[in-house]
């Protein structure tokens, strides 16, 4: 669905109707917003079900918020190509945080990325992405 200026409305806060990913390599549980080239968000719950939260797969949950956020639908490939000035925290404690994404250069189906997660207003990781979204 498109606004009246153009832009792709967030028609799901369901991330399956976005991404191919579905769990247990799902690192987005609620889209909050999306803007198509623009920018999105997504939060991710962290529990201690599971055990232990690697924090790299912070990089991740940016990554498919960056996906969202380029405009990846259902049944379209992605690839994440580079990631750069990758900052992430020692530890992920149990909460919930919000994964953001900034598209700032798009060529074709290639998107440079700004991406950070922060967690009870804090940014704990930060990286800029570049992926491949589309037929590639």
């Amino acid at each position: 669905m498109l606004s009246g200026s153009g832009e792709a409305l967030l028609t799901s806060s369901d991330p399956c109707r976005y991404l191919p990913h579905r769990p247990p390599f799902l690192f987005v549980d609620k889209i909050i917003h999306r803007e198509t080239g623009v920018s999105a968000s997504g939060e991710l719950v962290v529990t201690t079900d599971s055990g232990p939260f690697p924090p790299v797969l912070l990089i991740e949950s940016m990554a498919q918020v960056s996906g969202i956020a380029a405009g990846q639908e259902a049944g379209v490939g992605g690839i994440l190509a580079a990631i750069s000035h990758g900052k992430l925290p020692v530890a992920v404690a149990p909460g919930t945080y919000l994964a953001q994404a900034r598209i700032i250069k798009s060529f074709g189906t290639l998107h440079l990325v700004e991406g950070e997660v922060s967690w009870d207003g804090t940014v704990v990781a930060s990286a800029t992405l570049t992926l491949g979204v589309g037929n590639l």
